[in-house]
C-alpha cells in the first residue's frame, strides 16, 4: 500500500471547497485545504452574493424612500453617502469572511495558504502565497474546487482603453457621471440598476435578443421594461464592434439592426460573464480532462481520473452557490463510500436580485420545448394581485409548468417582489412532487404574497381535469 500526506486534498477554500473538506473530515478522511488566493473566502463572501446584495438593499431603499409620497409618506430630499454605502459592505464581507477563516482553519483539517500544480496524478506543487518558498503534497485523492475568474473581454481595444469589471465595482471610492454596462446575466443586471438607483446615467448592451437569456422571454422583457421606465438604456440584439477613449469619455461602437451604433460614458463595466480558473494546476500531469478550461465531471463529479472530483464554478454547468456547496459534498461522499450519490439538477434554481427580482426553478418553456418534454403553463400578473396592489409592486408574474396528464409540478417562475423569496414555495412543492392540484388546495393566508401561487396552480387543474 503507497503511503500518501493525505487521504483527500482539497484545491480551492471557497463555497464548495470548504463544504468538500468539511464533509470528508466528518467522514473520518485525512483531508488539507490548499487556498493559492490573495484573500480568503471565495468569490461569494469576498466578491459575488454577499456584497453585491448588500449595495443592492441599500439601493432599494433609497428607492423607496424617493417614492415614499406613493402611501403618503413626504421623506424630503433623498441623499446618500456612497462612501457610508460602501463602507457598510466592506463591514459586513470581513466578518463574513472572518468566519470563512476560522472554518477553515477550526483544526478538523489541514489548511495551506499555497498555488498548487499537479505533479502526477497523486502529487502537489505548493508555492506558498507568502514566502514564495516550494514544497510538495501527495494525497490518494483530490477534490479541485478552484472557482472561476472574470473572462477576458471579446475585443482587445478595451484592454487599451480600461474598463472596471465587478470586483473593481466593488472597490470604487466615487460613483461615475455614467456608465456603460456590457452584458445582460445576472450580474450586469444587478449592477446596472445599482448604479441607475444611485444616480448614474446608466446603459446596458446585451448581445443576445434579451437580458436574462437563461430565463424565458417573458422575463426578460419585464425587467427591461423597468430598466427604461428607470431610466437605463437597454439595447439588446448587438454586436459589439469598437471600443475607444476620446477626452475623458470612453466610447462603445455596436451594430445593431444593421446600424452602427455609438454610445459614450465615463467609465464602461465589463460583466460578459466568467471562466473556469484552471490555468496553471497542469491538469494533463492528472490526466484531467478540460472543455474550453471547464473541468468534465459525471453525475458523481468524477473526472476522467476517477480518483480526482470537481466542484463549483471550475465544472459548472452552473455557477450557482449553492450547487456548488453541493457538488462539493458529494464529491466527498462518493470518495468516502465510493460513489453512493448522484448530483440532481432536477431542482436547480436561480435568482437575479435585480427589483422585480427574476427567479426560476426546475424547467423554463424554453428548455421544456428544447428538450421536447410536453408541458402545460399557466400564469398570473401581480397588478391583479391584492398584497402585491397594496405594495405598489405590480411589475411581474409568476408562472408554473405541469406535466399534462398528472399535473406534477415541473417549473416555475417569478418576476415580482421578494421573486427570490417567493420561489421556494415552488422548490418545496417540487422536492415533494406535488401536483397543481394538490399547491392549489394548499392553504395560503390573505392578503399574501405568496397566495399568488394559487391562481396559476387553480387554471392548470382545471385544465387537466377537462
Amino acid at each position: 500500500m503507497k503511503h500518501f500526506d493525505f487521504d483527500v486534498a482539497v484545491l480551492g477554500g471557497g463555497s464548495a471547497g470548504y463544504a468538500a473538506a468539511r464533509t470528508a473530515a466528518g467522514a473520518g478522511l485525512k483531508t488539507v485545504v490548499v487556498e493559492g488566493g490573495e484573500e480568503v473566502g471565495g468569490l461569494c463572501i469576498l466578491r459575488g452574493c454577499m456584497p453585491t446584495k448588500a449595495l443592492l438593499y441599500a439601493a432599494e431603499m433609497k428607492h423607496l424612500a424617493e417614492h415614499a409620497g406613493t402611501w403618503g409618506v413626504r421623506p424630503g430630499k433623498v441623499d446618500f453617502d456612497f462612501k457610508k454605502v460602501m463602507a457598510r459592505k466592506d463591514k459586513l464581507i470581513r466578518e463574513f469572511a472572518d468566519f470563512r477563516v476560522q472554518q477553515l482553519t477550526g483544526k478538523k483539517f489541514a489548511f495551506i495558504r499555497a498555488n498548487a500544480k499537479f505533479l502526477d496524478a497523486n502529487a502537489l506543487e505548493l508555492k506558498s502565497a507568502i514566502s514564495n518558498r516550494q514544497s510538495a503534497i501527495t494525497a490518494k485523492y483530490f477534490i479541485i474546487a478552484t472557482g472561476s475568474t472574470v473572462a477576458p473581454p471579446p475585443m482587445p481595444a478595451l484592454n487599451e482603453i480600461g474598463f472596471i469589471t465587478s470586483d473593481g465595482a466593488l472597490k470604487l471610492k466615487r460613483l461615475p457621471k455614467s456608465l456603460i454596462v456590457l452584458g445582460g446575466g445576472a450580474v450586469a443586471c444587478e449592477f446596472a440598476q445599482f448604479f441607475a438607483r444611485f444616480g448614474v446615467k446608466t446603459t446596458l448592451i446585451q448581445r443576445s435578443e434579451r437580458v436574462l437569456k437563461e430565463f424565458d422571454t417573458d422575463a426578460g422583457i419585464e425587467i427591461e421594461k423597468v430598466f427604461r421606465r428607470e431610466g437605463i438604456r437597454v439595447f439588446t440584439g448587438t454586436k459589439l464592434l469598437d471600443a475607444r477613449r476620446k477626452g475623458k469619455l470612453k466610447t462603445v461602437l455596436f451594430e445593431r439592426d444593421g446600424k452602427t451604433v455609438s454610445i459614450s460614458a465615463e467609465e464602461i463595466q465589463f460583466a460578459l460573464g466568467r471562466v473556469p480558473n484552471t490555468a496553471g494546476l497542469d491538469l494533463e500531469k492528472a490526466s484531467v480532462k478540460t472543455e474550453q478550461k471547464r473541468i468534465v465531471a459525471n453525475e458523481f463529479m468524477q473526472t476522467s481520473a476517477p480518483h480526482i472530483y470537481a466542484a463549483g464554478d471550475c465544472t459548472g454547468p452552473h455557477e450557482i452557490v449553492h450547487v456548488a456547496v453541493q457538488q462539493g459534498e458529494i464529491a466527498a461522499r462518493n470518495i468516502a463510500k465510493s460513489n453512493s450519490a448522484r448530483m440532481d439538477y432536477r431542482l436547480l434554481i436561480s435568482v437575479v436580485f435585480t427589483e422585480p427580482q427574476a427567479a426560476f426553478v426546475g424547467l423554463t418553456e424554453k428548455e421544456a420545448v428544447a428538450r421536447k418534454i410536453p408541458f402545460l403553463a399557466a400564469s398570473y400578473p401581480f397588478n391583479d394581485h391584492g398584497k402585491s396592489l397594496i405594495m405598489e409592486a405590480k411589475d411581474g408574474f409568476v408562472k408554473l409548468l405541469c406535466d399534462p396528464k398528472s399535473g406534477e409540478i415541473i417549473g416555475g417562475s417569478c418576476v415580482g417582489p421578494v421573486g427570490g423569496e417567493l420561489i421556494h414555495e415552488i422548490v418545496v412543492a417540487m422536492s415533494k412532487r406535488m401536483t397543481v392540484h394538490e399547491l392549489a388546495a394548499m392553504p395560503h393566508y390573505h392578503p399574501t404574497l405568496a397566495e399568488i401561487w394559487t391562481y396559476p396552480a387553480e387554471e392548470l387543474a382545471g385544465r387537466i381535469q377537462a
